[in-house]
C-alpha cells in the first residue's frame, strides 16, 4: 500500500504480531541478545540485562555513586559480553574524560584516585607498571567521549553522525551524564530542555540497535529535614527526580541511587535497614517489570559498587 510522503508510516497488526514472535522466539534461543552486568540481581530485574530499543535513566544525590555506578558499565558490557558487537557514545558533560578513565584504573587496580595521583605518597614503579598495563587494556576498547557540552540538537547530530561514522549498524550505547548540564537554547528553561532531550532519546532509540543511559540529579527535597526524620518518606520517589514527569515517561528504566547515610540517617525506611557502607538502588520504573529495591555495598572509595546479598527479603 501506497503512502503519501507527508503522512507518518503505519503498519498492519499482522506485522507486529509477527515481529514480536520472532523476538521471543530470538530470546529463548539466544539470538537476541542482552548486554549483562556484573550485578546479577539487577540483571534479573530488568529483564536479564540492557537491551536494544531502551533508555534507562540513573539518578541520585551527588556522591550517590551514579557517576561511579555507569562509569564501571562502559567497560564492564564489554568484558562481559565479548560476544556482542557494540560501541559506546559518552557525553561527559561533567567530567572531562581523562578523567573519567582515571576513575576506571581506580575501579580496575583496587588503588584510590588520591593514590594514584600521588597526593600524600608517591606510586610505586609496580603500581605504576600496573596502571601502564590496565591503561592498556582500556585504550583497547570501542568507547568515544565528547567531553564538551551542548544543545539537545547537537547531541542528537553527534549521535548520528557517529552511526555513520563509526558505529555503522553496530549495536551503539549512549550514555550521557548528565542531564542538566546540556546547553538550553535561547529562552529554553530547564524542563523545556529536558523535555526535547527525552523526544530525542525516544527517537534515537527506535533507529537500529540503540540504548540510550542517562544520568539525572534528584531534586533538594529528599534532603528536607521532614522526610530525614521521617523513616516513612525516606525513600526516593518519582517526583524527586528533576523534570520527573518528562523522564518518567520517557524512559523503560529509571532507577535511584541512594545513601541514606550521607543524608545522616541511621536507619533506612519503615523497617530500619541498616546503612553503614551501603547504597540501596531504587527501581521505580521497569517497563517489563516490577518496581524492586536492591542492595550495594558502598565501595566508592575505588569507585565500584559491590552486589550485597544478606538482604533477601529486598
Amino acid at each position: 500500500m501506497e503512502q503519501n510522503s507527508n503522512s507518518l508510516t503505519f503498519k498492519h497488526i499482522s506485522t507486529a504480531t509477527n515481529e514480536i514472535v520472532s523476538y521471543i522466539d530470538d530470546r529463548r534461543k539466544g539470538v537476541s541478545k542482552v548486554l549483562k552486568t556484573k550485578w546479577n540481581k539487577f540483571n534479573n530485574t530488568i529483564g536479564g540485562g540492557l537491551e536494544a530499543g531502551t533508555i534507562m535513566c540513573v539518578a541520585g544525590i551527588s556522591g550517590s555513586g551514579k557517576t561511579a555506578f555507569v562509569n564501571s558499565l562502559e567497560t564492564d558490557l564489554f568484558d562481559l559480553n565479548p560476544d556482542v558487537d557494540f560501541y559506546v557514545l559518552s557525553f561527559t558533560f561533567e567530567m572531562i574524560s581523562s578523567k573519567m578513565i582515571g576513575r576506571k584504573l581506580s575501579y580496575k587496580l583496587k588503588k584510590t584516585v588520591q593514590e594514584l595521583y600521588t597526593v600524600n605518597t608517591p606510586l610505586s614503579d609496580y603500581d605504576f607498571n600496573n596502571v601502564i598495563q590496565e591503561s592498556q587494556r582500556i585504550k583497547d576498547y570501542p568507547v568515544y567521549y565528547v567531553d564538551s557540552p551542548g544543545s539537545v540538537i547537537e547531541i542528537k547530530n553527534t549521535i548520528e553522525k557517529f552511526r555513520e561514522l563509526v558505529s555503522k549498524d553496530k549495536w551503539l550505547v549512549v550514555i550521557l551524564d548528565h542531564t542538566l548540564l546540556i546547553k538550553a537554547l535561547s529562552g529554553q528553561g530547564e524542563r523545556e530542555t529536558i523535555v526535547e532531550l527525552q523526544r530525542v532519546f525516544i527517537e534515537q532509540k527506535k533507529i537500529g540497535l540503540t540504548t540510550i543511559i542517562q544520568l539525572s540529579q534528584l531534586n533538594r527535597e529528599i534532603e528536607d529535614k521532614e522526610r530525614i526524620n521521617n523513616p516513612l518518606l525516606h525513600f526516593p520517589q518519582r517526583r524527586d527526580i528533576s523534570s520527573s514527569d518528562a523522564v518518567y515517561q520517557a524512559v523503560d528504566i529509571l532507577i535511584v541511587l541512594h545513601s541514606p547515610r550521607k543524608l545522616g540517617i541511621k536507619a533506612y525506611g519503615p523497617n530500619h535497614w541498616p546503612v553503614d557502607n551501603l547504597i540501596y538502588l531504587h527501581c521505580l520504573k521497569v517497563r517489563d517489570g516490577e518496581p524492586k529495591i536492591l542492595s550495594f555495598i558502598d565501595n566508592l572509595k575505588y569507585n565500584s559498587i559491590e552486589e550485597y546479598t544478606p538482604l533477601q527479603s529486598q
